[in-house]
């Protein structure tokens, strides 16, 4: 699969087989995001798994497409403003990473961003620092969803003299 290939492939999946998705892939996986671009190699991102009881208490109404593996992705705190910009974006690019390389492996993603809101953040354990960038659920897909049309990239495009 070409990068091309798996960036115009990949999906936001909302239903997954019941297989169980091998942790050592998933961490292979991330270890292939870490390589994301990250202002002064601050790797602002953190992983952590959610187990079955915390799964539960965050109570998603799909239960996250019914996929074997969630986990939840942080951004690291900052001292300025710039530099928690700086990190959300890299860390965004590490989650992007991340799902392609799942994508290129035959398994799905479901981003979520209910860890965002106050009470979630506390079940995951967010400190008051750290943004809470996205749930995942991953697994391999029951369905791909079809392609949504996008806005022609020339419609997104200016320049300056």
């Amino acid at each position: 699969m070409s990068v091309l290939d798996a960036i115009t492939g990949r999906r936001n999946i909302k239903a997954f087989k019941p297989d169980a998705i091998r942790e050592k892939d998933v961490r292979a996986w991330l270890a292939a995001a870490s390589y994301a671009p990250n202002h002064r190699m601050t790797e602002p991102w953190r992983v952590l798994f959610v187990g079955p009881e915390t799964r539960g208490r965050l109570k998603h109404k799909t239960d996250f497409g019914g996929a074997p593996l969630v986990i939840a992705i942080f951004s690291k705190s900052a001292t300025t403003a710039l530099e928690r910009d700086e990190n959300v974006m890299a860390t965004a690019c590490f989650v992007q990473n991340f799902m392609l390389a799942a994508h290129e492996a035959g398994a799905g993603t479901f981003w979520s961003s209910l860890g965002a809101a106050a009470h979630n953040r506390e079940i995951l354990g967010a400190s008051e620092s750290e943004d809470v960038i996205g749930l995942f659920g991953i697994g391999y897909p029951a369905e791909i969803p079809a392609v949504k049309p996008r806005t022609p990239i020339e419609d997104k495009i200016t320049s300056l003299p």
